[in-house]
């Protein structure tokens, strides 16, 4: 292990996702990178998943299973461990691409300027099978208080010394506390896109972005004004817009899920 290379903290938050959970470790612990320093927070699950956890025990950081107040709660107690020079989480449903946290901390390296680097991301169902591409692109402090928020959160790496700063997530969030630490992130230094595959993001019948996406938008909005912004703004319009169409949204998200599909189908038989 170079001792010189960037220490690399990462925590994943769990409860109850032992489907997936597995896959997830192993995506961390397989990555081709020296120096991390793995955390894994599960809130008391009882399906399997603390088995899993104890297979991989030995080469975790840090690990516990004991009930807490949500995913905010278990991503702020694991960061709260850590010791790394880079932070990042990855939920318990999600995956690294193996080469993803060398390449976020060879341009982090590179770009002392910059606070934070994401990259690009993949949808993928509950098999793992890729769906579409995440529309992740270049966005910035301005950007983001508009609410253009094209991040990908499980392809994320930001600087431990921002994190000192504007950290910990909000508590009072459920859905929104990655927006809001990014828009915090952003006001006190520059964020990248590196447009290369770094995580999936997995799509199922049990996530929060299917099942809970309404709850984003009321918290971007309490963003917004927090951060002295007003009515008469792009993002608040955005708000009042998703309000009137937001009993579809659910039908709309499984809707592009199963567009995305076909594409797929199309692209790789070409016979439809």
């Amino acid at each position: 292990m170079d001792d010189r290379a960037p220490l690399v903290s990462i925590v994943t938050p769990s409860f109850n996702q032992s489907e997936f959970l597995e896959a997830t470790i192993q995506s961390v612990l397989e990555q081709d990178y020296p120096r991390i320093e793995y955390i894994l927070m599960d809130g008391g699950s009882t399906d399997g998943s603390l088995d899993i956890i104890q297979r991989y025990a030995d080469r975790l950081a840090f690990w516990v299973s004991e009930p807490d107040l949500g995913q905010t709660d278990a991503i702020n107690k694991g960061f709260a461990r850590a010791g790394g020079d880079i932070l990042a989480w990855l939920n318990s449903d999600d995956l690294y691409d193996p080469w993803a946290v060398s390449e976020a901390v060879q341009f982090l390296s590179s770009h002392p300027e910059v606070g934070m680097v994401y990259g690009a991301a993949y949808y993928i169902d509950e098999l793992g099978s890729v769906i579409a591409r995440y529309p992740a692109r270049q966005t910035d402090y301005k950007r983001l208080r508009r609410g253009i928020a094209t991040i990908p959160q499980q392809a994320s790496f930001f600087r431990a010394i921002l994190w000192d700063q504007v950290g910990p997530l909000d508590p009072s969030f459920y859905y929104a506390m990655d927006y809001d630490l990014w828009v915090r992130i952003a006001a006190r230094a520059p964020i990248a896109f590196i447009d290369k595959p770094w995580a999936r993001f997995r799509l199922h019948g049990q996530s929060k972005s299917l099942r809970e996406a309404y709850r984003c938008w009321p918290e971007m909005v309490r963003v917004h004004f927090r951060d002295g912004g007003s009515k008469i703004s792009v993002l608040y319009a955005k708000y009042l817009l998703r309000r009137l169409v937001e009993p579809l949204m659910p039908w709309r998200m499984r809707a592009r899920i199963w567009k995305y599909k076909l594409e797929g189908l199309w692209r790789s038989d070409g016979s439809l």
